[in-house]
């Protein structure tokens, strides 16, 4: 596999060439908010922020920050940029929560999304002779339709598989000849699972994975090299960043040097802020990622807080690209558990158990409270369920498990070795912490 740049113009262009595009953009943006959209027009003016007072890329600092509650709070079209004769497609969150989160694109907003998907799927190996199978679900769901018009855009043969029916999905992989597939890591895992289980009916060698361009969920690095691993056959898996308030997959993405992920800096200005204080962190230093989109219209963001936890990287990348690369996402500062005053991610139990031969990769985290504290207890799937019936063994494995997640975390807790299979899976974004406190 060797290096490919889709833009070499942007992709690779000089620091400070980068810098003065982005000062030119974030002043134009800054004064189409404050033109175009009443929410932001009050919120800059009591900052007393206008494009003209932007002289140095610093002076984002003045802008106040866009949160996700801004969104819900302005429901359905209040945060839009343009009347809705020039909106051709909307997106949505789930909206378990309150209200769902609505973005609306305009055509120039999809056109610079294919183009800022296309250049994450070629830096991860993708071609125009790849046949890719996407097993997300096509719906108000930004990552299906994201994905789809940027492997096109690059000549791909798409298959919109969407999610679930996972017999389905291996027969067409097998009869397609699919060599990339875009699908969650969990559901990626349990694909391989599937396959191998069938495969006295259907020989594992008849499917061709070579590239896997995952996301939607957190993936540790021991859960990737786990997923290679179980397809085999050199399976190569990317990982990729983005949600819809910022378009939806593609504001950053793996090179085939996995050592970050190059941000699209020319649509993305980026920031690493303290979530406490809120000041802006230096260069390097681990925080809440928060992110202006430069040239996205329909509804414009500035400054937003996306809550995920990361740090950049500014050391040139041997790819080729100059671009500043993000660290895969640490965790996010809202799905962090506070366990008797400790911070607990999700992903610091999963790197924990990866390598463990007698489990397999699915687990869930149940908070309880009893009387004043807070209780975790993680569960994990046996592979072979007989050894529930060989109490030794079990209570060697569990003790093994509990030590070693107990000196990551730095907490008690209790493991629960379970049947396998008898934790849920999931065709989307797998739910891994089950929080019964208020309850």
């Amino acid at each position: 596999m060797t290096n490919r740049i889709w833009n070499r113009e942007m992709e690779c262009m000089p620091r400070s060439e980068m810098q003065a595009l982005q000062l030119t953009r974030l002043r134009a943006l800054v004064d189409y908010c404050d033109r175009n959209v009443e929410f932001y027009h009050k919120r800059l003016a009591k900052a007393g922020v206008t494009g003209d007072k932007i002289k140095t890329l610093s002076d984002i600092q003045y802008i106040p920050y866009t949160t996700k509650t801004d969104l819900r709070d302005t429901y359905p079209f209040g945060m839009f940029g343009v009347p809705m004769k020039k909106i051709v497609r909307i997106h949505a969150s789930s909206g378990t929560t309150g209200n769902p989160t609505v973005v609306g694109y305009t055509q120039e907003d999809l056109d610079n999304w294919s183009e800022q998907v296309a250049r994450m799927i070629v830096a991860a190996g993708a071609t125009d002779e790849s046949i890719v199978q996407i097993c997300f679900g096509y719906g108000l769901f930004t990552g299906a339709l994201g994905l789809h018009y940027g492997l096109e855009k690059i000549g791909a043969s798409v298959v919109p598989m969407s999610s679930g029916n996972t017999e389905k999905q291996l027969k067409f992989m097998r009869d397609f000849g699919t060599d990339t597939i875009v699908a969650t890591p969990s559901y990626c895992l349990y694909l391989a699972e599937c396959a191998r289980e069938a495969s006295a009916e259907f020989p594992f060698e008849q499917y061709g994975l070579k590239l896997g361009l995952l996301g939607s969920e957190g993936c540790t690095p021991e859960m990737r090299e786990q997923i290679e691993q179980r397809w085999g056959g050199g399976f190569f898996v990317t990982d990729n960043y983005g949600m819809s308030e910022l378009n939806g997959p593609g504001m950053s993405g793996e090179c085939i040097q996995r050592n970050g992920l190059h941000i699209c800096e020319d649509h993305y200005l980026c920031e690493v802020i303290n979530s406490e204080t809120l000041e802006v962190l230096d260069p390097g230093e681990t925080g809440e990622l928060v992110v202006t989109a430069l040239t996205k219209r329909g509804i414009p963001m500035l400054r937003y807080r996306t809550k995920d936890i990361t740090k950049f990287n500014f050391e040139p990348c041997g790819c080729g690209r100059t671009t500043v690369r993000m660290h895969k996402i640490i965790g996010r500062s809202d799905d962090m558990l506070k366990i008797r005053g400790v911070n607990v991610f999700p992903s610091q139990v999963e790197s924990a158990l990866i390598g463990i031969n007698e489990i397999g990769p699915h687990y869930q985290l149940v908070v309880r409270r009893q009387g004043f504290a807070d209780t975790l207890e993680v569960k994990v799937e046996l592979i072979d369920g007989g050894l529930l019936e060989r109490y030794a063994e079990l209570e060697a494995l569990q003790k093994r498990i509990h030590d070693r997640i107990k000196s990551i975390l730095g907490i008690e807790i209790t493991v629960s070795l379970v049947e396998p299979k008898s934790i849920q899976r999931f065709t989307g974004k797998a739910q891994r912490v089950v929080d019964l406190r208020g309850k």
